[in-house]
This record gives structure tokens, sequence and C-alpha cells, in this order.
């Protein structure tokens, strides 16, 4: 167990509300969004309903005084693939967004990617051990 620095707490925090207006935006906005970035409907609201659920996670997280140090190495590993996988997706050819989409899909890597260091550089900081 570790109690989190303050840093990891406020990347955490950071991130809960990042991926909570994500997760707003492109699940209830899918219908809108879609044509806009010319990306299927269904790939914008399923990362919106995918961002729910993350966002109760990291939120929960970033709200424990203690917690085993793996549950947020869980979230590091899972920022730095969102990003690596964004990126993938934009060079596969399986979509064909427009310009405006592929600048909303790199902007969100690179802010996925710059809480993914936060939330290690805030992690590497916790160190502390708490007694069980």
């Amino acid at each position: 167990m570790i109690t989190p620095s303050l840093f990891l707490r406020r990347a955490l925090q950071a991130d809960t509300v990042f991926s909570g207006t994500g997760a707003a935006i492109f699940s209830l906005g899918a219908g809108a969004l879609a044509p806009l970035f010319s990306l299927p409907e269904a790939l914008v609201r399923e990362t919106g309903v995918f961002l729910i659920a993350y966002t109760a996670y990291v939120g929960w997280l970033a709200t424990r005084q203690s917690f085993q140090r793996i549950l947020a190495g869980i979230v590091v590993v899972g920022n730095a693939l969102w990003t690596l996988a964004s990126i993938a997706l934009l060079f596969s050819g399986q979509i064909t967004p427009n310009l405006l989409g592929a600048a909303v899909i790199a902007a969100q890597a690179i802010a996925t990617g710059t809480l993914a260091e936060l939330q290690y550089i805030g992690l590497r900081k916790s160190d502390g051990i708490v007694a069980a």
C-alpha cells in the first residue's frame, strides 16, 4: 500500500476531469460529432461509454488515502497504451477522419500521454509504504 503523493493525486484528478469531459461529449454528442470528424458514430459513442467507466475508476482512486501501487500503475499503463493505440489508429487506414477528426485524435493522444507521464512521476513520488 502507498500513500499517494499530492502530485499523483492532482494528476489523477486532472485525468478525471479530462476523461469525464470526453465521456460526456463523446457519449452524448456522438451523432453530431461523427460526421463533423468523419469518424464512425459507433467509435465515438463507444469511446465515450468506455470513458464513463474509466472516469469512475480514476475518480475513485483519486479520493483514496492509500491504495495498492498496482492500481495507479494500471492507470499509467492504460494511458500509455491509449496513446499508442490512438496513434496506431490514425495510421492504420481503418478509419479516414478529416483534418479536424485527425487533430482531435492526435490532441487527445498527446493529452493522454502527458497524463500518463505526470501520473508516473506522481507514482514515483509516492514511495511511502502504509502498514496494512
